[in-house]
């Protein structure tokens, strides 16, 4: 019987022994992401969460070369497919290869000034580039390094199996789907989709659970959103913003889990989660967060991974 049906099944979980380094890895890195992502501290005047001040910082350091480390970015994207040969494996590749040849076009003409003079009014190319381009372009890497501390030590585990009561009655997927959409939401949405994809290709997921869950939970992420909220001046009131969002990317995922074309796909899979025995749910919560907890890689290894 292998160490999780023992958890599920034994009378006396607590028979497993855990060091207090590995209770102090569960929670540490757990907690400061948290602190990352979701309080607000006020810096020289402006109240935000950390992630945000660290982008702002960046960006100040770069100066005027913000514009040409996105461009440099824009460029990278554009060529990797050529370079790998990615292009050539289905239609949508070769689509999105042109449009990123297409985004080194307009990035160019977005800091050179060059071309119609319709495309660089205020809110057209200038805003673009400024708004969301450059910011995204920081966030995403400077969220990923910490967004190992969220989901890289036990707490999405844990969180994952004490939700499993409520996933499958409302949005119809497993226990374990609460992982994709918290990675999704509170970090990446790519990660999110990435961890779905692992998840289906080994057969836990059927084409109608994935489908779920890439259109449900991973259609936003917190570090997308931070642009959106600055953007829409939003940031005071940030974590009203991101509750409300969040409450309403569930609720409407519980409603097209219903509807077709969801709710009309295949269902089938070769492996599915065990039931958990009556009043130990608590418990392995507990010992499923200590156990990835105690099995996560180094922390600049999880950085490495996860940028």
């Amino acid at each position: 019987m292998s160490d999780q049906n023992k958890i599920l099944d034994s009378d006396e979980p607590a028979g497993r022994q855990y060091s207090w380094q590995t209770v102090l890895r569960l929670f540490v890195p757990s907690l400061l992401g948290i602190l990352i992502f979701f309080v607000p501290l006020t810096l020289a005047g402006r109240t935000t969460i950390p992630l945000d001040h660290m982008v702002n910082g960046v960006r100040y350091l770069l100066g005027g070369l913000d514009g040409w480390y996105a461009l440099a970015l824009i460029v990278a994207g554009a060529i990797y497919p050529l370079a790998t040969g990615r292009w050539r494996r289905s239609v949508t590749e070769r689509i999105f290869t042109v449009l990123k040849l297409l985004g080194v076009v307009a990035a160019f003409m977005a800091l050179s000034g060059w071309g119609p003079a319709l495309l660089h009014t205020p809110d057209m190319l200038p805003f673009l580039f400024d708004k969301l381009v450059i910011p995204v372009g920081l966030i995403v890497p400077i969220g990923a390094i910490f967004l190992a501390l969220l989901i890289s030590y036990g707490l999405l585990e844990l969180i994952g199996i004490l939700l499993q009561p409520i996933m499958r009655p409302i949005w119809r997927t497993p226990g374990k789907s609460a992982i994709d959409a918290v990675a999704s939401f509170v970090g990446s949405y790519s990660i999110g989709l990435l961890i779905t994809n692992r998840v289906y290709q080994a057969g836990q997921y059927s084409v109608r659970e994935a489908a779920i869950i890439a259109t449900g939970f991973s259609t936003v992420s917190a570090t997308f959103m931070i642009i959106v909220a600055k953007t829409l001046d939003l940031m005071a009131v940030w974590n009203l913003y991101f509750w409300l969002t969040l409450l309403i990317t569930f609720v409407v995922t519980a409603i097209t889990v219903r509807l077709p074309p969801l709710a009309r796909m295949g269902d089938e899979k070769s492996g599915d989660e065990p039931e958990i025995a009556r009043g130990h749910r608590l418990v392995t919560a507990w010992y499923t967060g200590l156990d990835a907890a105690s099995e996560a890689p180094s922390l600049a290894r999880s950085v490495a991974l996860n940028l």
